[in-house]
């Protein structure tokens, strides 16, 4: 066998590792979760508004978990993206060269910040001049989990839109200037319409992180399972199963691994709706 060959079946035996790994964690998540679903019932689980697993008579509704999720990763996006695409432009499009690095450092060091990190600021901070601000008994709410979230998929977003403003070829921008148009116009009606299919990925990345984040949004968002409300404390799918994983047993248990079986469809739901989203607007 040639160097050529060999190369290429070392390549496909780390790529079926991969897709293996995977298999066995999807099939895990599932042969783990699906019990707890059905001694509980999918209605009673999925649209039970209370959660007390340790209780006498334990109730295992994780609505209050899923809109919560849900309305966190929403207002993130909602604060995220739009701050994290013009950061983009700025660095890529308009910067000197000088600031452009010094942006693209700063942008690297949030994205090895531990989450941990994020959440202690936020509990030590945020949370604090929240509840001053708002004249709250308790600053920990979702609003809180809300601007954690955003500040943390901000490098996922701006380093994937550099890149995809920066493959924009030169000739579009000439073109557009040559034209007459201004180099704002250029930037908005020719580049980012350009880039668009790279920024649409951006925001898939960022809607990962940010429902799938745990352990910064268990330290600022109170971790109480109530109906969202977004000065009042809630927990995630991804809260309930980091605070609880540790000392439960028996049904508990198996009831945790359905939350994580949820909080997987979910992911998968998320990412597909906004691919195909995003595949319709660039077509």
């Amino acid at each position: 066998m040639d160097k050529e060959k060999l190369i290429k079946c070392a390549f496909f035996v780390l790529g079926m590792v991969s897709v293996i790994a995977v298999g066995f964690i999807v099939f895990y998540i599932f042969s783990a979760g699906v019990p707890g679903i059905m001694k509980v019932g999918f209605s009673n689980f999925i649209f039970g508004k209370v959660w007390a697993s340790t209780a006498q008579n334990p109730k295992f509704g994780i609505l209050p978990l899923i809109l919560s999720s849900l309305w966190g990763t929403f207002g993130a996006l909602l604060i995220g993206v739009p701050v994290g695409i013009m950061c983009a432009v700025y660095i890529a499009q308009i910067a000197p060269p000088k600031l452009c690095a010094i942006f693209e450092e700063t942008v690297n060091l949030i994205a090895g910040i531990p989450s941990v990190v994020f959440g202690l600021v936020g509990m030590m901070l945020l949370v604090p001049s929240v509840a001053k601000f708002f004249n709250l008994a308790d600053g920990a709410s979702l609003f809180c989990a809300i601007l954690v979230l955003a500040l943390m998929i901000l490098p996922s977003v701006i380093k994937v839109s550099v890149a995809s403003i920066r493959s924009v070829p030169a000739e579009y921008e000439e073109a557009s200037l040559a034209l007459g148009a201004t180099k704002i116009e250029t930037i908005f009606k020719v580049i980012l319409p350009a880039a668009k299919s790279g920024i649409a990925s951006s925001v898939v990345l960022g809607s990962g992180r940010a429902i799938g984040e745990a352990m910064a949004v268990m330290m600022v968002s109170g971790n109480v399972a109530n109906m969202p409300q977004i000065f009042g404390s809630v927990r995630f799918l991804t809260t309930g199963v980091a605070s609880e994983m540790s000392y439960a047993g028996g049904m508990q248990r198996e009831v945790l691994f359905s939350i994580a079986l949820v909080l997987f469809v979910f992911i998968m739901l998320i990412n597909t709706v906004l691919n195909l989203c995003f595949k319709g607007k660039t077509k």
